[in-house]
């Protein structure tokens, strides 16, 4: 089975419309990077995405790097400002899609959003 993560920082409390965007920008921007034949079995399977919260930046791209570590395709994004937080800010992560064990091997032990 595979699924996509999408990690999105606590601290910064956004607005439930901004964190949907957010999110959205990340799952479409790792699966952009991911193999076409990742993707297709990805969709075939329902596409399943997990939304989980890390505390704070620091944790945020420590996932990042573990992430990176084994090779899972990473979307890390950067917003532009031009609403609710500044220009630059951080604000989610997303990891896949890929085995899920795999994953959660990295993810597991964070809460769902």
């Amino acid at each position: 089975m595979l699924k996509q993560v999408i990690l999105v920082r606590s601290d910064l409390k956004l607005p439930k419309g901004k964190m949907a965007a957010q999110v959205a920008h990340a799952s479409v921007d790792a699966v952009l990077k991911s193999r076409a034949s990742m993707v297709r079995n990805w969709r075939a399977q329902g596409m399943k995405k997990i939304i989980l919260k890390v505390d704070d930046l620091a944790e945020l791209h420590k996932f990042e790097k573990g992430a990176k570590e084994q090779d899972f395709v990473t979307a890390l994004i950067t917003d532009a400002g031009l609403t609710t937080v500044p220009a630059g800010t951080t604000t989610c992560l997303a990891i896949g899609p890929d085995a899920e064990l795999k994953l959660d091997k990295l993810t597991g032990n964070l809460k769902i959003l």
